[in-house]
């Protein structure tokens, strides 16, 4: 792959992780700064809803977040855009549409189906 592509796939990349960074540094401060004093039954439970989902988000992000570093990674060592099941190289719209993926849709697909039919 190009330098100039992969460049641009890492600037997406490093921009992507710094907005989890920050929107993960926002909802900490957030969470710091609510009082958990709320005397109200029902205004503390829509608070917790929401810390709760905030929270959830968080988790999601986290686990994007890995996934960032290794395409990174993958980018440094050379791999980015190869397939880590079957070698072939991953087409460039898949990557445009999710540059952390590291398979090819024949084997995301192939992987998917074996999963819908493990029940996972």
């Amino acid at each position: 792959m190009e330098k100039k592509v992969l460049d641009s796939f890492r600037e997406q990349l490093l921009e992507k992780r710094n907005d989890i960074l920050r929107d993960t540094e926002r909802t900490l401060a957030e969470l710091n700064d609510q009082s958990g004093n709320i005397p109200d039954p029902n205004d503390r439970a829509s608070a917790e809803s929401g810390r709760n989902f905030e929270l959830r988000i968080r988790q999601r992000e986290q686990k994007l977040l890995s996934k960032i570093e290794e395409a990174i990674q993958r980018i440094d060592d050379g791999d980015f855009g190869e397939c880590e099941s079957c070698g072939e190289l991953i087409g460039l719209k898949r990557l445009q549409a999710r540059p952390v993926t590291s398979l090819c849709i024949e084997c995301k697909t192939a992987q998917e189906s074996k999963e819908k039919s493990q029940g996972k």
